[in-house]
């Protein structure tokens, strides 16, 4: 009997506050370009595309479902089954959705759980690591692998390391998992050489997993049973039944099944890993000038050392400083000593305590057609700019509050005003009263850009009737 091909699952359910103010909940680190020129969910899924891999479910945020699929798609991805969590309950839960599915088909299919947003510089490497791992699952352990550390990190979990599985060359017991230490601690267990990072990635069969969630966190799954089972598909996505799935406990799957069973193995692994959680280690993996520094966009540095300095479109000159963080954005700029870079945790919960927009969310919006972002706001009156990607067109809705005025500035756009269908092009403009029924549409086949301004006496974009959408929004 041919063996069924690994199935990749990607959990892309983070935020990544500590890369603040690039990562925020409306545009996490998974979705950006941080270490190459793709995404890191585009990376992620990369590593796992190839003849003895099935296509990968993603578990994520509903949120971001529109974007995801779009990346996917722009890698190559085809055929992923993106699965959407109506409330976020951490990783046990999120992988034992992927089990029941695929268990519905073969509950022997081997399943690779991994993070959406961790960096991996030899991949070859990894896929050396994950034969050992697969092999040892299918004798029916739970896989994790464990990085060899390279510094007394404290911002990882470890795994003591026992002796070697007689029966699966390469992997060894699981002694005991150990929260994030202090840094005299981290000193003393890399100095110890029995001590591997815990990367959290593991590989089991969707049968073992669910074995194990019933012995050791039965709670878990039948709430997740029940939410598979009323599911509902939207376009191209999985809905998890709501209230079902509420209902599990929040739990890492560290806690609910790998720190309890005694299926446990790790295999040893040197694969240039990071969770790029934070600043500094970005700075860690970032190509360095002669002093030290790491650089991106418009940035000019004078006498600057050991420094990581990104800017998204400002220019950004640097004089005299060492060991420094400094990210520009849009809306928001971050300095701090690159020591500190675990710290950036707290100023996000000062501006979320604030009522900051600023702490979650971006100044662009993105939508499934395109996105948007605001120029200019004053009272009564916003200016936004609207990219919409060809092929794809807007709600057809109403605003109860506000009239808006858009002109073309590049593309062609088609434009439903009540029962009016009108093509405008460049410097063609259209004016839409308060209350009419419109749509924007994109017929042609390079991006529409248009100028919004809206005026009226309230500009929230909660203020949206939509009567038709082809994305299936409310």
């Amino acid at each position: 009997m041919t063996q069924s091909r690994i199935v990749p699952v990607i959990l892309s359910g983070g935020s990544g506050t500590r890369l603040w103010p690039v990562s925020r909940e409306s545009f996490p680190k998974q979705l950006w370009p941080l270490v190459s020129d793709r995404t890191m969910i585009q990376e992620t899924a990369l590593r796992a595309k190839g003849p003895e891999f099935a296509p990968p479910i993603v578990v994520c945020n509903q949120e971001h479902r529109f974007l995801i699929a779009e990346q996917l798609r722009d890698a190559g991805i085809e055929g992923a089954r993106i699965v959407l969590e109506p409330v976020g309950r951490n990783s046990a839960p999120a992988i034992a959705a992927a089990a029941v599915l695929v268990a519905e088909d073969d509950p022997d299919t081997i399943l690779w759980m991994m993070a959406a947003d961790a960096a991996i510089g030899d991949v070859p490497a990894l896929l050396t690591a994950l034969d050992l791992a697969v092999a040892a699952a299918r004798h029916g352990r739970i896989v994790t692998f464990g990085m060899r550390p390279t510094a007394p990190e404290t911002g990882y979990g470890y795994i003591e390391q026992g002796a070697e599985l007689p029966d699966a060359p390469g992997v060894h017991a699981v002694a005991r998992f150990l929260e994030k230490p202090d840094a005299a601690t981290a000193a003393r267990l890399v100095a110890d050489g029995q001590y591997l990072w815990n990367s959290g990635m593991f590989v089991f069969t969707a049968r073992t997993l669910m074995d194990e969630l019933d012995t050791h966190a039965p709670d878990v799954l039948p709430a997740v049973r029940k939410s598979v089972a009323e599911r509902a598909t939207d376009l191209d996505f999985i809905r998890l039944g709501v209230e079902a799935f509420s209902a599990c406990p929040s739990i890492s799957l560290d806690y609910a099944v790998a720190e309890r069973t005694n299926r446990t193995a790790v295999v040893p692994a040197d694969i240039g890993w990071s969770d790029v959680g934070s600043w500094s280690a970005l700075w860690e993996l970032g190509a360095k000038d002669n002093a030290g520094n790491v650089t991106l966009g418009d940035v000019f540095l004078e006498g600057a050392e050991n420094c990581y300095i990104r800017t998204d479109g400002r220019l950004a000159a640097v004089v005299g400083l060492k060991d420094t963080v400094l990210v520009v954005t849009e809306d928001a700029v971050l300095a701090m000593h690159r020591g500190m870079a675990q710290d950036v945790k707290k100023i996000v919960d000062r501006l979320k305590a604030a009522g900051r927009p600023e702490a979650t969310a971006h100044n662009r919006g993105h939508r499934p057609w395109g996105f948007y972002e605001s120029l200019i706001q004053g009272d009564r009156f916003q200016v936004k700019r609207i990219v919409v990607y060809p092929g794809r067109q807007l709600s057809l809705q109403s605003h109860y509050h506000r009239a808006e005025h858009w002109v073309v500035v590049n593309g062609t756009a088609r434009v439903t005003r009540d029962k009016e269908i009108m093509i405008l092009r460049e410097n063609e403009s259209v004016y839409l009263p308060l209350g009419c029924v419109h749509r924007l549409e994109n017929p042609g086949k390079i991006p529409l850009t248009l100028i919004e301004v809206q005026s009226g006496a309230y500009l929230g974009e909660d203020d949206i009737v939509r009567l038709e959408d082809t994305y299936g929004r409310a």
